[in-house]
């Protein structure tokens, strides 16, 4: 990007609280103007000689040239920096105590400038500022009441402008210290409730993990009809609260601070295929007919986070269009993709449409049935979105239903992983787990026993275990957890094992804390993290997968320790 480009991008930027020398550069190319016409108008008007003393108009135009050369310094290098400050600050008080200085009465608005870049300085920049800047503003009145004839025949204004310049900034200093203190008290409280809801989200979740287990054993223990009703009845229920755990740590993680998007090249179809699997339960609970309009393109953006967007996207489709089709496309615009859901639900009315990204809104009509959630998936969706550089609209319509699109998706050429994936995907379906050996690792003692007994209804071989185990016996797979207590992880166990064994055994880690974080700690990309409570589909189908590596380097001779 060009420079004038870039000075034209950030112009139309609103300056954010990161921003402060932003700011108050702008204010400063905003005087400048006022400056020229007020001096204009004083010498027209007057006829007084302001540009007749040599060293006020030799300021004034290193002033002029200053201005505009302090904004590109900082459009060019944005952020912090101490002198760039100190010499901002020192070139607004030259060119006003000048201004005051060989003026009379008929520049003594310029006072007002005066107060506000004091006031400006420490609003923008913090109380030390503040301070520093009106020592240097009482500074610039001795100097102009020591160097003007007016002000020294006037000793009442000069004493009025003194008390102004020391009251209003002391009045600002004690407003910023109070602002201060309740803002740290503000973000201790948020802090707070991020830390609750990602240990409340953790600590329910474990639960609802076993039991999600425990009924997909269930299901094929021969019930009857009626039994296998209830059956599903219980596993809907479940879904619906492993859908609010997740929100609950989506936004707590997100409140943290501590996602960083990590892009890389990804197919849609491999995209879409994951989605597919993960929702075809619940939209057979729903009766929507869930399509995904095939694509071919590739994108860079990071797979993780997009498909939680689009995850809590079909969520909401499938919860308030029951019945009615829902379709997932893209659309190309250029070398970027637009990437749409669709659903011909009821709709929402206008007036709901600009709330409907703030936390905890739901719509609420009069006689509207009651849908479980607390309102926090699409401030999910427009948090993540803007974390990732790209943008969300909706628009809807009251009976023809609601359309989400996330835009901005940087289109990517495919690479040769991707486009083997189609051919993998299709191995994975005619691929069993009968045989393949598994070492379980699960603290709780419920997770352990569901998932245990589930794995072995699939053919597995399991050794569980609740802790690493000290004797490791041959396996083709690790399946753990990551917080195993005693202050021992998933990533300490597969180390374990990997020593022991001699080679690097693939592993599935399973986590009910964020799995961003634990990918960081892990540092393998190559390995699984799931989310509890995991849906049993998505365990099998990370299982096959696995499986379908092992067999492919069993059949490459040297290539597997």
């Amino acid at each position: 990007m060009t420079a004038p480009s870039r000075l034209f991008d950030r112009l139309r930027r609103k300056p954010g609280n990161d921003d402060a020398e932003y700011g108050q550069a702008v204010v400063r190319l905003i005087l400048v103007p006022l400056y020229s016409l007020y001096f204009a108008g004083v010498t027209f008007v007057q006829g007084f000689g302001l540009y007749d003393s040599p060293i006020f108009t030799t300021l004034y135009f290193i002033y002029l040239v200053a201005a505009p050369g302090l904004f590109v310094w900082i459009v060019r290098a944005p952020g912090y920096n101490f002198a760039r400050r100190v010499a901002a600050m020192s070139a607004d008080y030259l060119i006003i105590t000048a201004s005051l200085a060989v003026g009379d009465q008929i520049l003594l608005p310029v006072y007002a400038v005066l107060l506000w870049v004091t006031v400006g300085n420490g609003i923008r920049y913090g109380a030390r500022y503040l301070v520093a800047a009106t020592l240097v503003a009482l500074a610039a009145l001795a100097v102009t009441a020591l160097l003007n004839p007016y002000w020294r025949a006037n000793p009442y204004i000069t004493v009025t402008l003194v008390l102004t310049t020391i009251l209003v900034p002391a009045y600002i200093l004690s407003l910023l210290t109070r602002l201060q203190k309740a803002y740290a008290e503000a973000l201790e409280a948020n802090l707070a409730k991020s830390r609750f809801l990602a240990q409340a989200s953790h600590d329910l979740r474990q639960p609802i993990h076993a039991m999600s287990l425990f009924t997909a054993i269930l299901r094929d223990a021969g019930l009857t009809e009626e039994q296998r009703s209830m059956v599903d009845n219980i596993d809907r229920s479940l879904e619906s609260l492993g859908r609010l755990f997740r929100s609950l740590l989506d936004i707590s993680t997100l409140d943290s601070g501590s996602v960083e998007p990590k892009p890389a090249s990804m197919a849609m179809a491999e995209l879409f295929d994951d989605l597919r699997r993960q929702n075809q339960q619940p939209a057979q609970w729903a009766g929507v007919d869930l399509r995904f309009m095939p694509c071919s393109l590739n994108v860079h953006a990071d797979q993780t986070l997009l498909t939680t967007v689009l995850q809590n996207l079909i969520s909401n489709a499938l919860k308030y269009a029951p019945g009615k089709p829902v379709l997932v496309g893209c659309r190309r615009h250029g070398e970027t993709l637009a990437i749409c859901v669709h659903d011909r639900g009821d709709g929402i009315a206008a007036h709901h449409l600009p709330l409907l990204f703030t936390e905890f809104y739901r719509v609420r009509e009069r006689g509207d049935k009651d849908v479980d959630g607390v309102g926090l998936g699409l401030a999910i969706v427009k948090r993540l979105t803007a974390l990732m550089g790209l943008n969300v609209t909706i628009r809807s319509e009251r009976g023809r239903g609601t359309s989400v699109a996330i835009t901005g998706v940087p289109i990517t050429k495919a690479n040769a992983t991707a486009a083997t994936t189609a051919r993998q995907r299709l191995l994975l379906q005619r691929s069993a787990m009968e045989g393949l050996r598994i070492l379980l690792v699960e603290d709780d003692a419920d997770i352990l026993e569901a998932t245990h007994t589930l794995l072995k209804k699939w053919g597995c071989i399991v050794q569980a275990e609740l802790a690493p185990p000290k004797t490791v016996a041959a396996c083709d797979l690790v399946v753990t957890d990551y917080d195993l207590g005693g202050g021992v992880t998933g990533s300490d166990c597969l180390g374990h094992v990997r020593r022991a064994l001699g080679r690097e055994v693939p592993a599935i880690v399973l986590t009910g804390h964020d799995a961003s974080r634990i990918r960081a700690e892990l540092a393998d990309p190559r390995i699984p993290i799931l989310s509890k409570p995991v849906r049993p589909a998505e365990l099998r189908s990370n299982l096959m997968a696995q499986k379908i590596k092992l067999d492919r380097l069993a059949r490459m001779p040297g290539e597997r320790g």
